[in-house]
């Protein structure tokens, strides 16, 4: 394999391929394939239905003028969850709806330990409720590391923060989101 080729080989390259030569029915089979997935990511970022439907078509049209950027480095999905992701951030930016930075709201963390999450009874739409419920700075982290699987110093990147952040703001997020999920269940045993 020479240094031109794809590294990651995608199951739906032909698609890609497609999309490439700028063929429009390509670009909807595309779009058919990750439209949800990468809806539900734009909706954990920014928690609003609608401008998480206007952020990812966005995102599309951009993944599609830059798709001969994608050298198959890494998945297909992986390289539009990141555009999508970055476009989701740089919208609440643009929004300024918390005025204080993340960065602004380091504390320090101690050493502490929390139940866990397996000793409350809980559906994955209950916890998605609560991430949803959590202060922007906090739902951004714990969706990224949780959700996205990206790791601190991935996330501090994206953010454009330092790691210890990130991990200071998940702690914080976690520690908000089990109080959430436990006075839901205390509130079905009574």
């Amino acid at each position: 394999m020479n240094k031109q080729e794809s590294i990651y080989m995608n199951i739906h390259q032909d698609i890609i391929d497609r999309c490439k030569s700028g063929e429009q029915k390509a670009q909807f089979q595309l779009y058919k394939l990750y439209y949800k997935a990468m809806y539900n990511t734009c909706l954990r970022i920014v928690n609003d239905s609608l401008e998480a439907e206007d952020i990812m078509q966005e995102s599309f049209l951009k993944a599609f003028e830059k798709i001969n950027f994608y050298k198959g480095e890494v998945s297909f999905g992986a390289w539009l969850k990141r555009i999508v992701i970055n476009h989701s951030l740089d919208e609440l930016r643009k929004r300024r709806l918390n005025t204080n930075s993340i960065e602004d709201s380091v504390y320090e963390i101690k050493e502490e330990t929390y139940e866990d999450l397996e000793e409350i009874e809980v559906k994955a739409d209950e916890i998605r409720d609560e991430i949803l419920k959590l202060p922007e700075g906090y739902r951004i982290v714990v969706s990224l590391y949780l959700i996205e699987g990206y790791d601190h110093d991935e996330i501090g990147k994206i953010l454009k923060v330092s790691s210890s952040t990130s991990r200071s703001q998940f702690a914080r997020g976690k520690k908000k989101l089990i109080e959430g999920l436990k006075k839901k269940e205390i509130k079905k045993i009574n």
